[in-house]
């Protein structure tokens, strides 16, 4: 492609992505609903049709025309079409396996996370769209229960566990998630009484750039971001505003759009429990977190900045979606759906994953500023 080629296809993408922030951003009329508003202004959440009822926490967009799904049951679905038609590429005999992460590099290739105590954790790759799968890791460790992973490009990427001898456990990659190893703790702080990561929406483990994760955390006293530059070899510990002091409570999801810029969700998951203070930002790369001022109303396990966007994301949760467009300072509802995870293309688009097959796509309908 020419530059004035790339130019043209990047001045594309910002548009798109401008036009679902301006859209989504544009205040409900009196007595109107967040998701009414979204319907007026032509843009929101279209759902697509998965022919399932598994709960897909795990979310893998490549493009505007492929992503991949995992979730309950041993579930994985493609689909490389946007969205209008999925296919189902389960592992064989994975029905047992709760899948809880997957990372995706094209139409091609993924890997998938199953989590659990001892032998439930697993990690399984496909390099031919899910026609086979290979599983590359099985945890033997009755003590470790993985709940994350990620990748920093397509060979290099790490998975997390809960902590084994008062330390997470991190698991790295090399070959694209052909063969793991687990990384020496001696660099890795020691974890709170109780604490642990939450495998709500793959999104407890996040990495930007070449070396740079992140790990969030809840159920200990305090809801804590661990924060690696060296690919989770050494590590430190940063307090986030997040309340915790609960197995239910916490840090549950992170995005970051470059080395310092960062969102974190969470709350308390049960339904009958309010969750103050769900939203919090740092612009020092995880050194420091400030408390969201108008946090999301409530439990949100899922967060991704918008496409090209400085200041606009989208957290989600079992309640709703909300979008902030100041870098999560301040948020506002939406959307009123459930879902538990959410992730952006670089290319233009956003999809949304959750209970009951639910995933959607948002777009910029017909009649509206343009097409996502």
């Amino acid at each position: 492609m020419t530059s004035m080629g790339k130019t043209r296809r990047m001045m594309s993408v910002g548009m798109i992505g401008a036009a679902l922030t301006l859209t989504l951003a544009a205040p409900a009329r009196a007595g109107e609903t967040p998701a009414a508003a979204t319907d007026r202004n032509a843009a929101g959440w279209e759902l697509t049709p998965t022919g399932t009822d598994a709960r897909f926490r795990g979310l893998a967009p490549v493009d505007r025309r492929t992503a991949w799904a995992a979730g309950s049951k041993g579930t994985v679905l493609r689909t490389t079409d946007g969205g209008r038609s999925w296919r189902d590429v389960s592992p064989p005999g994975a029905g047992e396996l709760e899948f809880r992460d997957v990372e995706a590099f094209d139409a091609r290739r993924a890997v998938v996370l199953a989590i659990g105590e001892g032998e439930a954790s697993r990690v399984l790759r496909t390099e031919d769209g899910g026609a086979t799968w290979t599983e590359s890791f099985r945890n033997t460790d009755p003590r470790a229960f993985y709940d994350c992973m990620t990748f920093f490009d397509r060979r290099h990427g790490l998975a997390m566990s809960d902590p084994v001898d008062g330390k997470y456990r991190i698991l790295s990659t090399r070959d694209g998630g052909r063969s793991w190893e687990v990384l020496p703790s001696a660099g890795m702080p020691d974890a709170l009484p109780g604490e642990a990561g939450f495998a709500a929406s793959g999104q407890c483990l996040v990495s930007a750039g070449s070396r740079d994760v992140w790990l969030a955390t809840g159920g200990g006293a305090t809801a804590r971001v661990l924060h690696s530059a060296d690919r989770g070899l050494t590590w430190t510990a940063t307090v986030s505003p997040i309340p915790a002091g609960d197995p239910a409570r916490g840090a549950f999801g992170l995005a970051f759009r470059d080395r310092t810029h960062g969102i974190a969700v969470g709350g308390d998951y049960r339904k009958d429990q309010p969750s103050p203070r769900a939203g919090a930002v740092t612009g020092d790369g995880g050194r420091t977190w400030r408390a969201s001022a108008t946090p999301p109303p409530a439990y949100r396990s899922g967060v991704a900045w918008l496409p090209h966007s400085r200041n606009a994301a989208l957290a989600v949760g079992p309640t709703g979606t909300d979008l902030t467009t100041d870098g999560g300072r301040t948020w506002r509802t939406v959307d009123t759906g459930s879902y538990d995870t959410v992730d952006c293309t670089a290319d233009g688009s956003c999809w949304a994953a959750g209970e009951k097959g639910r995933i959607a796509r948002l777009s910029v309908r017909k009649g509206g500023p343009g097409t996502a």
